[in-house]
């Protein structure tokens, strides 16, 4: 069930979300509010659709209903409520994220500050392959579910398998809502625990430059990218690609190239404004059909962002580029052959023009029948609204929480904006200062996703793409 949105607001530079991650960044003030990472807007009341009308108390679940009264009460309050319900008994959770697994003992440790004879087993599936939509379908079968919450993405099928159908529901945790100026009842849009984004990057060993977007869908490039049928999320930033305000950002660029460039685009351009018309797109979208041709049949298909890192931070990988997630690089270790002043960020760079990468988040629900509803509400409630209960995450640059309290409060224990710095206050490895989540859903141009625009198209655009050849490094 959705929430009202009031106005969307963005106070200063965080739109904290973009995500990523759930998102903010660590250089968001703590006055600024999240709601645009869920790709969500706030309205006045006068504003307020008259057809979206609240449900009548009768007719919510039994699940809705705790969710309603939950909304309303601090962490604290929550928290004892979990303890009365859970004691003793095994929480079960399901996400995209092992971390979850890591965020629950303190989870359960902050409950035993309250009562100290407090106790609660545990168990946090991660399923693979995108068999997590498939597990929780089965699950929502049973009178009682087997899992009280979940941790996942992919905003496309989250909002077409999960929400629609009524088995996942958004809990809005009144502490967050306070820390993003808004109110459970006005905000509208799934709850991000946070934004991750996903960058462009190059090897710079040789002389090949990437100064604008367009160059990754240049003659002759491939650049090292999740196939986008392995990972989804990887689609939806495609299926991004044709809202209006992408579109333009892609027209833009192309704008700024220089004739010789223009000339190899411009056709495939002229190509595709036919199929903008059928496909219903906004004025700019032969543009967004274009890069989104010349990258599905360029991109070299990797299994994961892990090796696509190892790669590109290699002497050996002289002018290649990729599109990964931006934490990646924390795990780089400095050895003969290989070195993060081996790779750029390509936004970071002087001159940059165009989309900077894409920005998907992490939501978090409650199942429709969940065993344990208060326990999740508090657990949910402790990752968004505690440094202690996001700290699973915390230490990853370019993973954003949508809490910019918490946001706040990860930068000043992690220094993700000096990531790159020695002990001795040197700047050694420039890619790894965060610009942070203002910067990048800003100046960085970050794409973010928007589960209703993605899901409004995946049939339309998503066939389209279906259609396309992808390129075979074989």
């Amino acid at each position: 069930m959705k929430k009202k949105l009031v106005s969307l607001v963005l106070a200063g530079t965080m739109l904290a979300m973009t995500l990523s991650g759930c998102g903010a960044s660590e250089s968001q003030s703590s006055s600024e509010p999240a709601s645009a990472v869920t790709g969500g807007e706030t309205k006045t009341d006068n504003e307020k659709p008259e057809t979206e009308a609240p449900k009548e108390e009768e007719n919510l679940s039994e699940i809705e209903k705790i969710i309603k009264e939950a909304e309303g009460m601090t962490l604290e309050e929550l928290a004892k409520k979990a303890i009365e319900e859970s004691n003793g008994k095994t929480f079960y959770g399901v996400g995209n994220s092992s971390r979850g697994k890591t965020a629950l003992p303190l989870f359960i440790e902050y409950l035993q500050t309250i009562d100290p004879n407090y106790t609660m087993e545990y168990e946090w599936q991660q399923p693979k392959n995108n068999k997590i939509f498939e597990q929780l379908t089965a699950d929502s079968l049973k009178e009682t579910g087997t899992f009280a919450m979940t941790l996942i993405q992919d905003g496309n099928q989250i909002e077409s398998k999960m929400v629609q159908p009524g088995i996942l529901k958004t809990f809005i945790p009144k502490e967050w809502a306070e820390a993003n100026g808004t109110t459970a009842d006005d905000y509208e849009g799934f709850l991000p625990l946070q934004t991750l984004n996903k960058v462009f990057m190059y090897n710079c060993t040789g002389n090949t430059t990437y100064d604008n977007c367009w160059d990754f869908v240049a003659e002759g490039n491939h650049s090292l990218y999740m196939d986008i049928d392995s990972e989804i999320v990887g689609k939806n930033f495609l299926y991004m690609l044709t809202e209006d305000k992408y579109a333009a950002w892609l027209k833009e660029a192309f704008e700024a190239l220089d004739d010789a460039d223009k000339a190899y685009f411009q056709p495939v351009i002229d190509e595709m404004k036919t199929e903008a018309e059928d496909l219903g797109l906004g004025a700019d979208g032969a543009y967004a059909l274009a890069w989104i041709k010349l990258w599905v049949e360029s991109y070299n298909a990797q299994t994961d962002d892990g090796p696509i890192c190892n790669t590109l931070v290699t002497d050996s990988a002289t002018d290649q580029s990729g599109l990964l997630v931006y934490s990646k690089l924390r795990s780089v270790e400095e050895s003969a052959g290989v070195s993060l002043n081996n790779i750029k960020v390509a936004a970071y760079e002087d001159g940059y023009v165009g989309i900077g990468g894409y920005g998907y988040c992490h939501y978090l629900f409650l199942t429709d029948n969940s065993p344990l509803p208060w326990t999740a509400c508090a657990f949910i409630a402790y990752m968004t609204c505690t440094e202690d209960g996001f700290s699973a995450w915390g230490k990853d640059m370019g993973g954003y929480s949508s809490n910019p309290e918490v946001a706040a409060s990860i930068e000043t224990t992690y220094q993700h904006s000096r990531g790159g710095y020695n002990e001795a206050g040197e700047n050694v490895f420039e890619c790894k200062n965060d610009r942070g989540y203002d910067w990048w859903t800003t100046d960085g141009e970050l794409v973010l996703e928007d589960p209703e625009y993605c899901a409004s198209v995946a049939f339309t655009v998503g066939s389209w793409i279906e259609l396309l050849t992808k390129y075979s490094a074989q």
